[in-house]
C-alpha cells in the first residue's frame, strides 16, 4: 500500500492518507536527525503524509528544534502533552489527533528505519487492521543486537505477556506499529495504561475487538541511548500486565467496548497542537 493521494494540496493537508506519530521526551540529541530522515523519506517515497511529534514535557531543546523545522515543513506538527505522562499517553494523544487513513507510530531513535514502514503498509493492504513490527521473527534483520541481559529480560517479559494476557506475538514491545484509521480510533480510546506497558494492552484490546493483527519482521538496530530500565521499568510493566488481566476478568474492557459508538469518522479535537504563526499563514 502506497499512502499517496491525488487531491489538491489543501485537501491533503486536511485529510492525508498517512499520519506518522513520533513520541519524544528530551530528544534534543537525535530529534533533528530523526526529522531529517522521516521528512526526506516522505518526500522521496511520495507519501501523502503528515508527521506529528508529541512532546512529553521535554525540558531540553526538543520543542524548539521541532518548531524550527515546522517553519519549512507544512506537514510537520507539534503536539504537547500536559506535562510528562509517558510513552503510552504520547502515542494515544498523537494517534487520536491524527487525520490519516493509516496511522502509525515510530520511536524517536528510528531503531526500525522509517523506510521499513512499507512492510507494515503491505500487511494492512493484505487485510490486516493492525500491523506490528517484530525484531524476533527474522533475527537476521537485526543490524545492531541488544546486549545479552536486555535480550534475556525482553524474552522473559514476552513470556509473561503470553501467560498473563494470552498474546501470541513474538515481539509486543517494538515501537513500530501501524493501524487502519477505524481500528486506531477504537483501540486507543479503550487504552488505560500510559507508560511502557501500553503496547501489550493495545494488542490485547485489538484481539478482544477481533481485529486482524499481522506481525511483520522489520530491520532493527539497538540504540544504546535507550532510556528503558529493565529492572525499574520491567517491574512496572509486570504490574501493568497484572492490571490488564484484572481489568479483563472484571469485565471492564467488555463494558467499555459495549459503550463505544461508531468512531469511523471521529477525530479528537486538536487541543495541544502548537504551530508557528508563519507556518500557519503559509498553509
Amino acid at each position: 500500500m502506497e499512502p499517496t493521494g491525488e487531491e489538491g494540496q489543501r485537501d491533503n493537508v486536511a485529510h492525508p492518507a498517512l499520519s506518522i506519530i513520533i513520541p519524544a521526551f528530551n530528544e534534543h540529541a537525535r530529534i533533528e536527525g530523526t526529522l531529517e530522515r522521516v521528512m526526506s523519506c516522505v518526500q522521496q517515497r511520495g507519501w501523502d503524509a503528515e508527521v506529528l511529534v508529541v512532546d512529553d514535557g521535554s525540558t531540553d531543546e526538543t520543542v524548539a528544534i521541532v518548531q524550527h523545522w515546522m517553519e519549512t515543513h507544512s506537514r510537520l506538527h507539534l503536539v504537547k502533552n500536559p506535562g510528562n505522562r509517558g510513552k503510552g499517553y504520547s502515542v494515544r494523544n498523537g494517534l487520536l489527533q491524527a487525520a490519516g487513513d493509516i496511522v502509525m507510530f515510530t520511536d524517536a531513535d528510528l531503531s526500525s528505519p522509517i523506510e521499513e514502514a512499507e512492510r507494515l503498509f503491505a500487511a494492512l493492504e493484505a487485510g490486516a487492521d493492525v500491523a506490528i513490527g517484530s525484531r524476533w521473527l527474522d533475527k537476521q534483520k537485526q543490524t545492531v543486537h541488544q546486549p545479552l541481559y536486555r535480550r534475556f529480560f525482553g524474552r522473559c517479559f514476552n513470556r509473561v505477556t503470553r501467560l498473563a494476557i494470552g498474546l501470541p506475538f513474538k515481539d509486543t514491545q517494538c515501537g513500530f506499529k501501524a493501524f487502519k484509521r477505524e481500528a486506531a480510533q477504537t483501540i486507543f480510546r479503550l487504552q488505560t495504561i500510559e507508560r511502557w506497558g501500553f503496547d501489550p494492552e493495545i494488542l490485547f484490546i485489538a484481539q478482544r475487538l477481533k481485529y486482524r493483527i499481522s506481525e511483520v519482521p522489520v530491520t532493527w538496530g539497538h540504540d544504546e541511548r535507550s532510556r528503558i530500565s529493565y529492572l525499574k521499568d520491567g517491574m512496572k510493566m509486570l504490574e501493568e500486565m497484572a492490571e490488564i488481566r484484572a481489568n479483563s476478568l472484571r469485565g471492564r474492557y467488555d463494558e467499555a467496548i459495549a459503550a463505544m459508538k461508531d468512531t469511523s469518522n471521529m477525530v479528537t479535537p486538536q487541543v495541544g497542537r502548537v504551530e508557528n504563526a508563519e507556518h500557519v499563514e503559509a498553509r
